[in-house]
């Protein structure tokens, strides 16, 4: 029997390619609200990427998505321990990211920020919008909740406000007639090197098939999250 690492850059290209091939039109968050408004119907993937400890791996995947003609949606981090959007490399990936017509996003940890440093998640939420858009020069119109190392729920925040208090268009999981993708959608994620899904917001148990499985089950909607840090060239442990 050969064995062989799922997770590499070159098995995630086929993936996108043989969703290409299923005839799903791959497109960003942001995109998805238009599409929803304008509904067609083609198959729908909203493909969204989560920066979590490595933008370097971000530019890699950025470069397969080009190399197909796709799009995705970048979320970023600004408190992250694991690495500064403002070094000099990790800018030259993001400004990368964004010229190459990739939607940039905040990747959000308002409720750990505002437990540590004693401030509104409000305050916080609008500066770092505020900053990203100055950072890159963008008009950023959507969040993503991060689950770090606090014990906090970042999606907390979303129970009590909505994105259009923040003159935002979406949360990645909002409810929100207008996005409401995670309860609309066939749902398909990577954790801890295995593959979860859900069905309009259900966890399917025990279903642990990969992206390029699913695709055969002709999902008119799949939202994909990837993280970068789940992927690399040939094996896990390389630097």
């Amino acid at each position: 029997m050969k064995h062989e690492f799922y997770f590499t850059y070159k098995r995630l290209k086929l993936n996108f390619e043989e969703a290409l091939k299923n005839n799903y039109k791959i497109i960003t968050c942001k995109d998805y609200i238009h599409w929803k408004q304008n509904k067609t119907n083609e198959y729908i993937l909203v493909n969204r990427v989560d920066i979590d400890l490595k933008c370097e791996k971000a530019k890699i995947i950025a470069d397969i998505f080009n190399s197909l003609n796709i799009k995705a949606t970048f979320f970023i981090r600004l408190h992250a321990s694991e690495y500064n959007p403002f070094s000099f490399e990790n800018y030259l990936c993001l400004k990368y990211i964004k010229e190459t017509g990739h939607e940039i996003a905040y990747h959000s940890e308002i409720i750990d920020q505002s437990v540590i440093w004693n401030e509104t998640p409000e305050d916080c939420l609008r500066r770092d919008i505020r900053i990203l858009n100055e950072m890159l020069g963008i008009k950023v119109v959507g969040v993503s909740s991060h689950g770090g190392l606090t014990g906090l729920n970042n999606l907390d925040f979303w129970k009590i406000n909505k994105p259009s208090d923040f003159d935002l268009h979406y949360e990645a999981y909002d409810q929100e007639p207008a996005f409401n993708l995670f309860n609309e959608s066939f749902y398909i994620s990577e954790s801890n090197y295995q593959w979860k899904c859900y069905k309009n917001g259900i966890l399917k148990k025990n279903d642990k098939r990969s992206f390029s499985e699913h695709l055969k089950d002709n999902h008119p909607v799949i939202y994909s999250t990837m993280h970068t840090d789940t992927f690399f060239s040939e094996h896990i442990y390389e630097s």
